[in-house]
């Protein structure tokens, strides 16, 4: 009978436990973390889109007697999401050195791997050669980060000729 292996996923640490230590004489030049007013705004937005989408369809339906409490249900729904999810999302932060870019889990992307650096929203997401994708959550000023990050990148192209 074959071993049932225990998936990774379940091995989760949010916080600086679960990442990847510095090498030797690399320095942090730039820590990115989630920004509560961004993290809630967020939220907001997807209760409010999907508040429309219900009402929309029970339109559709003919049921619009139902739209204000459905549109409740949405709101206490996203409200009761963005609480749960509150503390893990607060717990990651993506780490710039010289070389890489350390996030939370083990993450590591060299800065010469990243082939596309975008933002989405309050989101910034990292797209290396390899094609795997990291995004950045709720940034207060993401446009920023994508400049910083690109710069990031740029210098090492740099000193690596």
């Amino acid at each position: 009978m074959s071993e049932i292996q225990r998936d990774t996923v379940h091995n989760y640490r949010p916080g600086p436990d679960s990442e990847q230590p510095l090498d030797e004489g690399e320095v942090v030049q730039a820590e990115f973390l989630a920004d509560r007013r961004r993290y809630w705004y967020d939220h907001a937005v997807l209760g409010g889109i999907g508040a429309v989408l219900v009402a929309v369809v029970l339109i559709w339906m003919g049921k619009t007697d139902q739209i204000g409490i459905a549109i409740a249900a949405v709101a206490l729904g996203m409200l009761a999401r963005a609480a749960y999810f509150r503390s893990e999302a607060f717990a990651r932060r993506w780490r710039l050195t010289q070389k890489r870019l350390i996030g939370p889990q083990g993450r590591a992307v060299m800065l010469l791997e990243i082939k596309a650096v975008r933002r989405l929203m309050g989101d910034v997401q990292i797209v290396t050669k390899m094609g795997d994708k990291h995004l950045i959550k709720h940034l207060a000023d993401a446009e920023a980060v994508v400049q910083t990050l690109e710069a990031a990148r740029a210098r090492r192209a740099k000193a690596v000729q």
